[in-house]
């Protein structure tokens, strides 16, 4: 299967719910429910420890704002990638979000995901 192989609507029907989930898990700082939807290399090449104080230190990814702005997809290989504008509920500014999205084995799963 091929990621790239579904429309646009079928592809942000997808990403929208699984970004929303990645903002929530993010301000609750939860690892574990961070990193659910991620593929298996991704997960497994994450450092728990350092994700953890990321998320411990990091006034932006515990206070990134559930509004957010699709702004588009980028089709490559066995992967898209779509991104969005992110805000905060604390610093003034705006942000890149970057989702990867392909399929791992039947499922579609995240293979890279980003603020910056």
């Amino acid at each position: 299967m091929n990621i790239l192989d579904k429309t646009d609507d079928e592809i942000t029907e997808i990403a929208h719910p699984l970004w929303n989930d990645l903002v929530k898990q993010s301000n609750a700082g939860k690892y574990g429910d961070f990193v659910k939807n991620f593929s298996r290399d991704l997960a497994h090449g994450l450092d728990q420890v350092e994700v953890g104080k990321q998320f411990a230190k990091s006034e932006l990814t515990r206070s990134l704002s559930e509004e957010m702005d699709y702004i588009g997809l980028i089709r490559r290989g066995q992967h898209v990638t779509v991104l969005y504008r992110q805000r905060s509920t604390k610093k003034e500014g705006e942000w890149l979000g970057r989702l990867v999205l392909g399929y791992e084995e039947d499922d579609i799963k995240i293979f890279g995901a980003s603020i910056f």
